[in-house]
Parts: C-alpha cells; sequence; structure tokens
C-alpha cells in the first residue's frame, strides 16, 4: 500500500502543476480573450441564475476569473482555483467577494455554503470522487451541489475550436457522462435530483441561437447534442431523527363545508411535537365558520386556529393559513376528505426523515372510490402530471392532489422568491410546485387513495379550470424551461 501511494502521489502532483502552470497562462491572456467562449459564458450565467436565488451563500470550486460567481449577487461568495494568476485576476475584478487559491480536494474555507458550483471543473480534476468527498465538510444541511461538464460528444468540435484560436486552450480532458456523475456523486455522500441538457449552439449569433438554445435544446432529440451537462445533487439524508420532533400545522381551505368540519376534528391525527388545525374559511354560504367555532370550543385543548378569508380562492387561503401556522411542518388538507386525514403521518414520516424536501399527494396510483372523479378530470390530471413533469424536471404524477408536505422554513423561501412567478395561481398547488422546483428542493410523490365527497359538492370547474391550468403550463414554460 505505501508504494503504491508512493508511485500515484509524484504523478497526482505533476498532474495538478502542468495545469495550474497552464491555466496561470491563460489568465495572462484573458484581459484580451476574443472568442466564442464570451456568449457560452453568458449563456451559463443565465441558466445558474435560474437556479440560485440572488443573496444566498455560494461556494465556486474552479472559479476561474470569478466572473460566474459575481454574476449571482450572493450574500456570501468565495471561489477556489489552483491558479495563482486565476485567482489574483479575480481578485481584481470582484474584490467583494473571497477567492482562495488551492487544489479542489486540499482547500479550506470558513462556513458553509447553500449553493456548490463546479463549473466546467470536472474535466480537469484528478480525483473527482476526492473533490465531491471534500466539499462536504462546507455544505449546508441544505445545499444543493450544481454540476455543469461538457459532453463527450463536442470533443471534436472543442478540439477544432482551440486550434482555430476560438476557444481557449485546455490540456487532456475527464470526459464524465452524466451516469459518471451521479455513480460519484453517491459514492460521496450525495443524492443526485435533477439533469438537464444546455447549449446547442455555443456563438451568439442573434435568433438563431436563442432558438436553438432556449427552445429546441428542450426537445428530442436536439437536447441529445447539446454542449454540457448539468446535474444538481443534495446530501443523502440520514434517515434517522437528529433533532427533536417538530410541531405540524395542517392548513385545512374550507368553503362550503359545514358537514364535514366535525369529521376533521375527529380525525386529525397527532404528529411529531402535537397537531395544530389552521382552518381557513372562504365565503362559505353555508355555516362553515359556524361549525369550526363550535368545534374548538368543545375541545379548548386542541390546538386550533380559526381564520377567515378577505381574498378569495384556496390559493389565497392556504398562503393565510402558512402565513399563521406556527408550527415547523406545513400541511395542506382539503376539507373535503377525499384525501383521509389518517394518511397524513406518511407525509409527516416522508418529510423529516429527509427522503423528501416537498412531499406531494398523489390520486392516481390506487383505484378510486366510485364517483371520486369524473372521466375528464381523470384524463385532465394525467395530462398535466405528464406536461408539468417535463417542465419541472422531476417526476410529478398528480398536479391538483390537495394535500403537499414542506418544511416551513422552506416555505419562506418559495415565499421569498415568489416575485419570480407572482400571485398568479388561484389552487395553491403550483405556487408551491414551481416554487420547489426553482429552488431544487426534491419532490416526491406519495400515493393515497382518494374518496368520494360525502358533503357537498366540489368547487372545481373542469372547463373553466381546465382552461386556466393550460395556460399555466405555458406560464411555467416560459419562466423555468425556456429561459
Amino acid at each position: 500500500m505505501d508504494l503504491e501511494k508512493k508511485t500515484c502521489e509524484p504523478t497526482a502532483e505533476k498532474y495538478q502543476a502542468e495545469r495550474a502552470s497552464h491555466w496561470n497562462s491563460v489568465a495572462q491572456k484573458m484581459r484580451h480573450w476574443k472568442g466564442w467562449g464570451g456568449y457560452y459564458h453568458r449563456r451559463l450565467n443565465e441558466i445558474y441564475a435560474c437556479m440560485i436565488p440572488q443573496g444566498a451563500r455560494v461556494l465556486e470550486i474552479g472559479c476561474g476569473n470569478g466572473d460566474l460567481l459575481a454574476s449571482l449577487k450572493p450574500r456570501v461568495g468565495a471561489g477556489v482555483d489552483f491558479s495563482p494568476e486565476m485567482v489574483a485576476l479575480a481578485k481584481e475584478l470582484h474584490p467583494e467577494l473571497q477567492f482562495i487559491n488551492g487544489s479542489a480536494d486540499q482547500f479550506d474555507v470558513e462556513g458553509s455554503f447553500d449553493f456548490i458550483i463546479l463549473s466546467d471543473i470536472l474535466n480537469d480534476m484528478w480525483d473527482v470522487q476526492a473533490v465531491f468527498e471534500h466539499i462536504r465538510q462546507f455544505a449546508s444541511p441544505d445545499v444543493r451541489v450544481v454540476i455543469n461538464s461538457y459532453s463527450r460528444l463536442w470533443e471534436l468540435p472543442l478540439t477544432i475550436a482551440v486550434k482555430l484560436g476560438l476557444s481557449k486552450p485546455g490540456l487532456g480532458q475527464n470526459w464524465l457522462t452524466v451516469s459518471d456523475m451521479r455513480g460519484l456523486l453517491t459514492l460521496s455522500g450525495f443524492e443526485p435530483i435533477r439533469a438537464s441538457r444546455e447549449i446547442l449552439f455555443p456563438i451568439g449569433i442573434p435568433l438563431l441561437a436563442p432558438l436553438l438554445n432556449r427552445f429546441l435544446v428542450r426537445f428530442w432529440p436536439f437536447n441529445h447534442f447539446a454542449l454540457t451537462n448539468f446535474i444538481v445533487a443534495r446530501l443523502q439524508p440520514a434517515h434517522k431523527l437528529s433533532h427533536k420532533p417538530p410541531l405540524v400545522s395542517v392548513i385545512v381551505p374550507a368553503r362550503n363545508e359545514e358537514g364535514n368540519i366535525e369529521n376533521i376534528f375527529n380525525r386529525m391525527p397527532e404528529m411529531g411535537a402535537g397537531t395544530e388545525i389552521v382552518f381557513v374559511e372562504g365565503h362559505s354560504t353555508d355555516n362553515t365558520f359556524s361549525a369550526i367555532q363550535q368545534g374548538m370550543k368543545r375541545r379548548p385543548k386542541q390546538r386550533c386556529i380559526s381564520l377567515q378569508q378577505t381574498g378569495k380562492g384556496k390559493g389565497d387561503a392556504v398562503r393565510l393559513g402558512f402565513t399563521q401556522a406556527t408550527g415547523d411542518v406545513l400541511m395542506i388538507l382539503d376539507a373535503d376528505l377525499t384525501v383521509p386525514p389518517e394518511d397524513l403521518p406518511r407525509f409527516y414520516e416522508g418529510l423529516v426523515s429527509g427522503n423528501g424536501d416537498f412531499i406531494n399527494g398523489v390520486r392516481l396510483v390506487y383505484p378510486m372510490e366510485d364517483e371520486a372523479m369524473r372521466f375528464f378530470n381523470l384524463i385532465g390530471n394525467k395530462f398535466f402530471s405528464l406536461a408539468f413533469s417535463w417542465l419541472l424536471g422531476q417526476p410529478i404524477k398528480d398536479t391538483l392532489c390537495g394535500t403537499k408536505v414542506l418544511w416551513k422554513k422552506d416555505y419562506e423561501r418559495i415565499a421569498a422568491n415568489r416575485h419570480v412567478f407572482g400571485n398568479f395561481d388561484p389552487f395553491g398547488d403550483f405556487d408551491l410546485l414551481f416554487g420547489a422546483a426553482r429552488l431544487n428542493f426534491k419532490i416526491i410523490d406519495l400515493p393515497i387513495r382518494y374518496r368520494a365527497r360525502t358533503y357537498g359538492t366540489t368547487n372545481i370547474q373542469r372547463w373553466k379550470h381546465g382552461w386556466l391550468l393550460l395556460r399555466m403550463v405555458l406560464f411555467a414554460a416560459k419562466r423555468i424551461k425556456f429561459i
């Protein structure tokens, strides 16, 4: 073993030294560099800006001159590069950020980070797994590691570009596939969440470049010819609670649900450190609000909040309930009880175990009770599940199941970034799903048995709301997919 180590270490040192020397010479030329890389890097900046909100704590490995890191406007930004000349250039260009000269598998930096970026750097690494293992110590519990790396299909075009002086010269490359990256991340304690292919045409020709890089690259077979592969990962879940059980708030939007209120009180399970019911009554024409008030009086020890909407729609009710809830975990339960309250502990376990950041109920797996969902509603739900799975980059089997569960701290992050989409969603489901996808939460589908109503009638108007859903697909495509 010692002999093997002595044999390998000088080779690794020589490899690193050659690359440091190479990128030192590139750094000296970068002030006057002209080539196709300008458009390519601007496009990368746009893609990363849609993945990483401003004001985050960001660490970039292989930061080069620091332009990508600076473009993200981090609250705390640190860059690491093994080229002293690159680090000196980065410090000169972006004095507000911290830059460190060091090897990607040995550097040290103070603090932990929400996002760790490795952009076009895996190809220069001696030991990719060692780097992944090293960066774990700088990862916050909710970290997202964002990687992009060249596709091997572009090996010949990139070589030609270098020879023609259109691209910065490089040395011998590691050519890692998405499968390779997924495997190394898993071995290093990370869990891949989503992957995408970006940039078909790395030259900034007006009209042509946006057409290819914003639209056609999203579709088969064009996406297989993309220049760079992106992958997003998080830390693997611990599977065991290392903290005290959280308080759970169940938000119950209720409009014309008088006959279901007593069952909600009677059937609501206790979860974690306790369950808080947050009723949000919305302009009922029956005695729903009175039934809530009477139920609370009969149960003075039950944690319960009663609210009345001034706005309209379930989305407004959900946002009001989330704002007033005091729990660490937020759940939505429709007052029609088509999702049984007894299923909520499954959602709780899925969240607190760390297996998912956002637990989404699915009605389309198990057989439904008669009249639980009309035929055209079922067809519409299946269509929209396919559409939104494609849009969000994660499998979403049911977009309109009323039961969704997430941590309150994560909801606050969604709310803080709501300006990206606006208050467009009357249902509340898409506001949460879009926000969760944009922040790279891991969304887990949890199948439930969907029950028929026992009181009242649905508030959903399938044709009117179906048209609204189609408009939301187009809206999401513009804000999430075709960026």
